[in-house]
């Protein structure tokens, strides 16, 4: 018997499927796709030479690029073959790679029409990102096209869409989540150091990354810059705070505390207090033969414990 689609329900598109598959079959969670995305932004923000963290702070020329970079860092990540007339050949499929900055609103040229779409979007500070397939036929585009034939999907060409990922998280960028006073703060100092002293006092609980240090920085050594012998973990130290790090009993510790766990490249900053009663059941941590909480904001400051690094991840 053969199996025929029900009227009103397209078949379902073959080369999408295979294409679907091996993209599934090489990042399932979609961890890959969206380190290409991240690392594209940073890329472009450039933030250790240039203290940049917002799209808006980008040039106009810059936001432009950004479609070809992911295009570059997807390539470079899946090492996908070039496409004898569109970017990729996936499974030996000819695949168009897009990136628009609101969602399924990409400029589709002429030689890509019939064509398989991947396509992108991914926003900052929403800290989310979507990838899709979509075949570029006719009854998917809008009629009109821009001054160089370029056209868009149209709403049953949206409908059409094959998600492989859809509202999935980006790594955070955490200055984009603190308030603009503490901003402002941490940016007020002329000295690298004190500014990521001022970034791990303002950000506690939040992962951050490699590239927020930097940024924060703008040094060669940032990372040094969060260690200890002279950096925040030793300067906070007497402010009760600790940073943890890549370390696996650092992300143990997070664990145990309810806090974020740091992973690659990430750091997450927390101030101690000793337990005392008032913190009932709140979960703690037992070093240098004492006991520690997360403190509260009535805790009052004293010198945190320190935290061996052991086991890297």
């Amino acid at each position: 018997m053969i199996n025929e689609p029900l009227p009103g329900i397209a078949a379902p598109d073959s080369e999408i499927e295979a294409v679907f598959a091996h993209l599934m079959g090489i990042d399932q969670d979609g961890a890959r796709m969206a380190n290409a995305i991240r690392r594209t932004f940073d890329m472009l923000l450039d933030g250790q030479h240039t203290g940049r963290f917002r799209w808006e702070q980008l040039h106009k020329t810059e936001k432009t690029h950004c479609g070809t970079l992911i295009e570059i860092n997807l390539q470079r990540e899946f090492d996908f073959a070039d496409g004898a007339v569109l970017d990729y050949s996936i499974n030996g499929i000819e695949v168009d790679c897009k990136y628009s900055q609101k969602l399924a609103d990409w400029m589709i040229p002429p030689e890509a029409t019939d064509r398989i779409l991947l396509g992108l979007w991914a926003n900052d500070k929403a800290a989310q990102w979507s990838a899709g397939l979509v075949r570029a036929s006719e009854e998917h585009l809008n009629a009109g096209a821009n001054r160089d034939a370029k056209r868009t999907l149209s709403r049953q060409g949206r409908r059409a869409i094959r998600w492989l990922f859809r509202d999935a998280p980006l790594q955070e960028n955490v200055l984009l989540r603190i308030p603009d006073k503490d901003i402002d703060a941490i940016f007020r100092s002329t000295s690298g150091q004190q500014r990521v002293n001022e970034l791990f006092r303002r950000a506690q609980g939040r992962p951050i990354s490699r590239t927020v240090v930097a940024t924060v920085a703008m040094q060669e050594d940032y990372m040094k810059r969060v260690r200890g012998n002279g950096g925040a973990r030793s300067t906070l130290r007497s402010e009760g705070i600790v940073i943890f790090g890549q370390y696996k009993n650092h992300v143990q510790a997070a664990v145990t505390l309810g806090l974020p766990a740091p992973g690659p490249g990430e750091s997450v900053s927390v101030r101690f207090a000793r337990r005392c009663t008032h913190h009932g059941v709140a979960p703690y941590l037992e070093l240098d033969g004492e006991q520690w909480v997360v403190a509260g904001d009535d805790d009052p400051a004293e010198l945190a414990p320190l935290l061996p690094n052991i086991g890297p991840l």
